[in-house]
């Protein structure tokens, strides 16, 4: 078959292709079986079936892949303490599978860095750059999306569970593998939700919610905010969820950093006054 025909077979398909693959486990058994009579070793057929493994774990309820679900899941994987090299693996795993799907548009060619530099940090010019763009894009629920990952430090599947209920209290509980903590909502950022929610007709329920009223799902925030990054020609590395998440985390280490710094000047000033009134002569 020459190639141009064979290249527009392909394209339909693609084009016929429903929005992502449903994952199911015995297309994995076939790409499996299908590697291990290429003569793969059995440690890479054991990587990449643990690999595989923990993909079909963490995808919804419907086990589609979809644009944007290896990124997301790459993000999980890091933040789930999981190495570069070992995340690479995974992501390769992934990869070769798709291929074998033949949905290639669904995979991943970034790689983490093996050498574990850290990966160009947010900026909050550049943080307060994509809200301008999306106010000037008229999106409010993306400038919402936005500011409360770089507000709360909120992972995606925390910041699709937030409810009205959960903005009116101003607070509330996430919990993390197992580690439960408090999640709090600035005051400016509780107004904006509201407002937007009351604009919306949403009185209680999920803040962020598709048009049947369920959660967004991860991997369409992901495209969402790296659509956003391009619009306001920010480089996507820098300016995706968990490069969000960082800029929260990073400025409340900085916050924190100066509050012990405030902490101790007024600890030797208390002390100073102290050895003024009773200390020991030292000459």
């Amino acid at each position: 078959m020459p190639a141009t025909v064979k290249q527009k077979k392909q394209a339909d398909i693609i084009a016929l292709r429903p929005d992502g693959l449903v994952m199911d486990w015995s297309d994995a058994e076939r790409f499996l079986a299908e590697w291990e009579a290429k003569g793969r070793s059995a440690e890479t057929l054991n990587k990449y079936r643990y690999a595989l493994e923990l993909l079909y774990q963490a995808l919804p309820e419907d086990k589609t892949i979809r644009r944007g679900t290896l990124a997301e899941w790459k993000d999980e994987l890091l933040e789930s303490g999981y190495s570069n090299a070992t995340v690479n693996v995974f992501l390769a795993a992934c990869d070769s599978f798709l291929f074998f799907m033949d949905c290639r548009e669904y995979q991943l060619a970034e790689r983490m860095a093996k050498d574990g530099k850290l990966q160009p940090e947010l900026s909050r010019g550049e943080y307060l750059r994509l809200l301008t763009t999306a106010k000037t894009l008229e999106d409010e629920r993306l400038y919402l999306l936005v500011k409360t990952i770089a507000c709360t430090g909120l992972r995606l599947n925390e910041l699709s569970e937030m409810t009205v209920r959960d903005v009116e209290a101003g607070k509330f509980v996430v919990t993390f593998q197992g580690a439960r903590r408090m999640v709090h909502l600035p005051e400016c950022l509780v107004q904006e939700v509201l407002a937007f929610a009351e604009r919306q007709g949403i009185k209680d329920g999920l803040v962020f919610r598709n048009e049947r009223g369920g959660p967004l799902h991860r991997s369409y925030i992901t495209v969402l905010i790296s659509k956003l990054c391009r619009a306001a020609q920010i480089p996507e590395e820098k300016g995706n969820p968990r490069a969000l998440r960082r800029l929260y985390l990073t400025t409340w280490d900085g916050i924190q950093s100066s509050m012990q710094v405030l902490m101790e000047q007024a600890m030797d000033r208390q002390i100073e006054e102290e050895q003024f009134l009773v200390g020991w002569e030292t000459k």
